[in-house]
């Protein structure tokens, strides 16, 4: 019981910590909305990386892939006058590009995601730097585009949270209810076995590279909507935080398992703890030091998780 309900318990003392150390500021309505925006966009982008690692691989180019993909729809709409929604497509039509040559240099040519996926994301901070010639770019951004990150229709919560919700809740359904979701399972367990048994291997890998390459450029997009620019390699500093909210969410509710009701709550208790150092008024350092050693307690927790299971 401990094991599958310690990472809601850390949660909870979390929220309870810093709310009486600053009471007046974290624990209103107005900080909690924040964070739940502050959550959206990485958010999106753990859960997408849950599906790839699910099925035994790594994705290290999804940080530059979203950085991409935000700055591909907001350089299409600053510098060549295209609409936001044909932006938006620009960026996940790359997105799909992108996860597809992953996928097919892993899968069928039988080389390490890890590797593959490292030389991508150098591949991909080259193409931002030519779409915006690393500058920032904040002007000719479509009005519509920013009510992405704006805009707050119901109950005062940001429609990037709900979109983030409901994007949770389709890759729940397909891990969990449907025979995609099974095989993807099956392959993570035993890729050969599930091969032998008549399971498209090779192909489905493919399609994860996909997926989470588009979830990393959804997240970019929100991001750049939230921000209301593109800044050079802005995606970066993401892709740390993903791999420590799916780590740290396989050792709850299904231990040693990657899953989508883990991740959701590791996402909200990092963005919890990041709140409140910054609340604090701790510098960077500390801050990233905490990011660092909470993904490497989350790995030896995955780990001691998997042994047990």
């Amino acid at each position: 019981m401990l094991g599958r309900t310690g990472l809601l318990i850390a949660f909870a003392l979390a929220v309870l910590t810093f709310s009486l150390i600053r009471p007046d500021t974290f624990f209103t309505a107005d900080n909690l909305r924040s964070m739940l925006l502050q959550s959206a966009a990485p958010l999106i982008l753990a859960v997408g990386l849950t599906i790839l690692l699910v099925l035994g691989d790594f994705d290290l180019s999804i940080g530059s892939m979203l950085g991409l993909g935000g700055a591909a729809a907001v350089t299409m709409m600053a510098l060549h006058g295209v609409p936001w929604q044909f932006a938006i497509a620009i960026a996940i039509g790359v997105a799909v590009v992108v996860g597809l040559l992953n996928g097919v240099i892993v899968a069928y040519f039988g080389t390490s995601s890890f590797v593959t996926t490292l030389a991508m994301g150098t591949v991909l901070v080259g193409i931002e730097f030519a779409f915006t010639d690393q500058k920032t770019i904040y002007e000719g951004v479509a009005q519509s585009y920013l009510s992405l990150g704006q805009s707050a229709p119901f109950w005062g919560i940001n429609v990037q949270v709900w979109i983030a919700a409901g994007t949770a809740i389709l890759v729940w359904l397909l891990l969990q209810h449907t025979e995609i979701g099974r095989f993807f399972h099956a392959i993570g367990g035993n890729p050969d076995a599930a091969y032998f048994s008549g399971i498209a291997v090779r192909r489905l890998r493919v399609l994860g590279f996909v997926l989470v390459a588009v979830a990393a450029a959804v997240a970019g997009i929100l991001i750049t909507a939230q921000a209301g620019s593109s800044a050079p390699q802005a995606g970066i500093p993401y892709l740390l935080p993903a791999y420590a909210a799916a780590f740290l969410g396989s050792t709850s509710f299904r231990p040693g398992q990657f899953n989508v009701a883990g991740t959701v709550v590791a996402t909200l208790f990092l963005q919890v703890i990041l709140t409140g150092l910054q609340m604090l008024q701790l510098s960077t350092a500390y801050i990233n030091v905490v990011q660092g050693a909470v993904l490497i307690v989350a790995m030896l927790l995955s780990r001691l998780g998997q042994a047990r299971a």
